[in-house]
C-alpha cells in the first residue's frame, strides 16, 4: 500500500474542509435542514471510494481550493461527485 505523502495529506485535509462545506452549502440552499446524516454520507469515505482513494480525492479537492479557489473547488464537486450522491441518497430514501 502507497502511502500519502504530508503534502498530499495537507491537501486533503484542506480538501475535506471544502468538501464539508460545499455539503452543509448545499443541503441549507435546497431547504433539507441541517440534515447530519447527508452531510456524513457526502464526505464518507465511503462514498469517496467510488471516485477512487478518498486521501486522493479530497486532495484534489484541496489542490483545486489552493491553486484556484473555493467557486472552483465547488465547482469539481457539483459536477464530479454530486451526481452520484443525489443519485445514491434518492435510492436510500425509497428503500427507508
Amino acid at each position: 500500500m502507497i502511502r500519502p505523502t504530508e503534502s498530499e495529506r495537507e491537501l486533503a485535509w484542506l480538501g475535506d474542509a471544502v468538501l464539508t462545506l460545499f455539503a452543509r452549502a448545499h443541503i441549507l440552499r435546497e431547504g433539507l435542514g441541517m440534515n447530519p446524516l447527508k452531510i456524513a454520507a457526502l464526505t464518507s469515505n465511503q462514498f469517496l471510494s467510488c471516485f477512487g482513494n478518498p486521501t486522493k480525492v479530497e486532495a484534489e479537492l484541496g489542490r483545486i481550493y489552493s491553486e484556484q479557489g473555493l467557486p472552483a473547488a465547488f465547482a469539481k464537486i457539483e459536477e464530479d461527485l454530486l451526481p452520484l450522491f443525489l443519485k445514491q441518497w434518492k435510492k436510500k430514501e425509497k428503500l427507508s
